[in-house]
């Protein structure tokens, strides 16, 4: 009897410890020992409004024509244009070239061009490789076609319709140099396809005369 109640006994306690045991294993503090307590991935609302405050707090640099400027397209064709206004809109652009930047007119000529920029063209006349703007820049810049840039007076002289496409318009310019004075021809072609369906863009700008008798390094 006194062994029956001793083993009674015993597996009381062992039944007491074990439930010790799985209660402070079960608890907050003893589970730190064994592992690191995971960090929470959400943010705090505090944390949220220092972010929404930082970003408020980003100056403004731009200007307060910029959405304005950036509607602005360059000058150049237009489907609107005709023949004749494309022509008269270049040598605008010619007479005024130094505004509002240093030969800004030129650029318009550049943009109005109607050659292939990876083939030598016939724009000028002689085949040249005009696919670089500074090369065109500088075609301009020679003694012959200087006389453009900034002229004082111009005059109609011929306007023709070769095809329904096709236009030609012979321009007398005076330059700003004493007797500086010399006949251009304009040959406008009215694209029909692609992206630039219906614009007129310049085939060439021929000058009246061998404007490059004396050789051009460009």
């Amino acid at each position: 009897m006194q062994n029956q109640r001793r083993e009674r006994e015993i597996c009381v306690e062992a039944k007491k410890m074990m439930a010790c045991c799985s209660s402070s294993l079960s608890s907050p503090q003893s589970l730190s020992l064994f592992s690191k307590p995971s960090k929470s991935p959400t943010l705090c609302p505090t944390s949220m409004r220092s972010r929404f405050r930082a970003s408020a707090d980003v100056p403004d640099f731009l200007s307060a024509d910029w959405l304005e400027s950036r509607k602005k397209r360059p000058f150049g064709p237009r489907l609107g244009f005709s023949a004749e206004e494309a022509v008269q809109h270049q040598l605008d652009s010619l007479k005024y070239n130094d505004q509002p930047r240093q030969d800004y007119g030129i650029e318009v000529m550049y943009r109005f061009a109607g050659f292939d920029p990876f083939e030598r063209s016939t724009y000028f006349g002689p085949f040249f490789d005009l696919g670089q703007f500074e090369r065109f820049r500088r075609i301009f810049h020679h003694s012959t076609y200087r006389v453009l840039l900034g002229h004082k007076e111009r005059k109609i002289l011929s306007s023709l319709w070769v095809k329904e496409n096709r236009f030609k318009q012979r321009v007398w310019i005076q330059g700003t140099r004493p007797e500086e004075e010399e006949i251009f021809e304009f040959t406008m072609v009215q694209r029909v396809g692609g992206s630039w369906d219906g614009y007129w863009l310049t085939e060439s700008l021929l000058h009246d005369g061998d404007g490059f008798a004396g050789g051009l390094a460009y």
